[in-house]
C-alpha cells in the first residue's frame, strides 16, 4: 500500500511552489486562486546519510532512494463545506490522502494575492481547520442517519454505536479537532467505517520570505505557537527559494543553506518529517552487491511484509530473513566483519522489522 502526503491550505500559499521543488514536476503556479484543480501527485526521494554509508561500504553499481508520495490538492476557500471554490471536490482529495501538510503563508508579497485583506496565519489555519471540521460533522451526521435506519429492527443492538456516534458529532460541533480529541474506544470503533479529516496526521508548513530564515520572523513564530499548542511539529523554509536551490549544485545548494543558519535544505526538513508523519521506517537490501536500495516500511510490519515490499516471490517462498543493523555495520566497515562479529542473525517470518535493519531474504523459487 502507497500513502500519500497532502499539501493542503488556502489559495496562494506557495503549495505549488513547494510541490514543484519537492518533485521537479513543474506544475503551474500563478497569482490567482485554484491555479490547481486536478491534484498534483510526485514522487519524492527520501534523503537518508544512512543509504549513503551503507554504498559507500559495499560500493554497488546502483543506489536507490526511499520515496515519499506527494499529492498538491486545490486550494481551499471559508465556505468549502458548504460548496464554496472548489467545495467538496477539494475536501474528496484530502480525503485520499494519509497525513497533511498544511502550507499556511508567513510572508508579505503586494505581487501575491491573499484571499483576506489582512495577512494572518493563525486565522488562515483556523480557517482551514473549519472547513475540514464542518466536512466532517456532515459525513459523522450520515453515518447517525444510516445507523439510525438499521436500528429500526432492532434498537437495543444499535444504541451504543449511536450514543458514541452523537458525543463525536458533539465534539465537532463544539469545534474539536478528532486527531486531539481524547476519545473513548466507543467513539474510536463508532467512526472507524467513516474517513475523517480531522484525525489525520498533520504538520503545519510555515512559509516564508528568504530574508526571515532561519526561524522566519513574526508571523512564522505564531505559527509555531499554535502548532505547539496542537502538539503539531512544524517546519519552516521558503518555498520560493527551495525552487531555486533545486537548480543548483547540490553541494552548493547545501552551502547556502548553511550560510542561512539552516543545517540542512527546508525540503529535506519536509520530507523527513513527512515520511515520519506516515509513520514510515527505513530498511534496506544490498542485492549481493549490485544495488543498495532503502525501502519504506510502516512501522511494526513484519520480516515478511518487507519480503512482499520487496516483491510478491520473496513473501510467497519466504524461508527466513538474514538481518544485520546499519550501526553493527558502519562500525564494522564491511559485511564479511559484521558477520564475524556476530552482528548478522536470522529472523522468521514474525520478525517486526526496525529501522535501519539491512535485510538479505532467503526464499524458495
Amino acid at each position: 500500500m502507497v500513502l500519500q502526503l497532502g499539501l493542503v491550505g488556502l489559495p496562494n500559499v506557495g503549495k505549488t511552489t513547494l510541490f514543484n521543488a519537492l518533485t521537479h514536476a513543474g506544475a503551474t503556479v500563478a497569482n490567482y486562486p485554484f491555479t490547481t484543480i486536478d491534484p498534483n501527485v510526485g514522487v519524492v526521494a527520501v534523503p537518508d546519510a544512512r543509504l549513503d554509508r551503507i554504498a559507500e561500504i559495499i560500493r554497488p553499481q546502483q543506489v536507490a532512494p526511499a520515496t515519499l508520495r506527494v499529492v498538491d490538492i486545490a486550494g481551499l476557500v471559508k465556505g468549502a463545506s458548504q460548496g464554496e471554490g472548489l467545495g467538496n471536490q477539494f475536501l474528496s482529495h484530502i480525503r485520499a490522502v494519509d497525513a497533511i501538510a498544511m502550507v499556511v503563508r508567513c510572508f508579505e508579497d503586494e505581487n501575491v494575492a491573499h484571499v483576506t485583506p489582512a495577512l494572518d496565519p493563525v486565522d488562515d489555519i483556523e480557517t482551514v481547520q473549519l472547513e475540514l471540521i464542518l466536512s466532517d460533522l456532515e459525513l459523522v451526521e450520515r453515518q447517525i442517519e444510516r445507523v439510525q435506519g438499521r436500528a429500526k429492527a432492532n434498537p437495543r443492538e444499535h444504541a451504543a454505536e449511536l450514543e458514541a456516534l452523537g458525543a463525536v458529532a458533539d465534539r465537532l460541533r463544539a469545534g474539536e479537532t478528532l486527531r486531539l480529541a481524547d476519545l473513548s474506544p466507543a467513539e474510536r470503533e463508532a467512526i472507524a467505517p467513516v474517513d475523517l479529516l480531522t484525525t489525520k496526521p498533520l504538520v503545519y508548513v510555515a512559509n516564508v520570505d528568504e530574508e526571515g530564515l532561519p526561524e522566519g520572523g513574526e508571523l512564522a513564530r505564531r505559527v509555531a505557537a499554535y502548532a505547539a499548542q496542537q502538539g503539531a511539529p512544524l517546519v519552516t523554509l521558503c518555498a520560493a527559494l527551495e525552487a531555486e536551490l533545486t537548480e543548483w549544485e547540490p553541494a552548493e545548494a547545501r552551502a547556502y543553506a548553511q550560510e542561512l543558519g539552516l543545517a540542512c535544505t527546508g525540503l529535506d526538513r519536509f520530507i523527513q518529517v513527512g515520511y515520519a508523519l506516515l509513520d514510515y521506517i527505513t530498511f534496506f537490501t544490498t542485492t549481493g552487491g549490485k544495488e543498495v536500495r532503502a525501502w519504506n516500511l510502516l512501522r511494526g510490519e513484519t520480516a515478511l511484509d518487507a519480503a512482499g515490499r520487496i516483491h510478491t516471490d520473496l513473501a510467497k517462498g519466504f524461508i527466513r530473513a538474514e538481518v544485520v543493523h546499519y550501526e553493527a555495520l558502519d562500525r564494522a566497515g564491511s559485511m564479511a566483519h559484521a558477520r564475524e562479529a556476530g552482528a548478522l542473525r536470522l529472523e522468521g517470518r514474525d520478525y517486526v522489522v526496525q529501522d535501519g535493519d539491512i535485510l538479505n531474504i532467503r526464499f524458495n523459487v
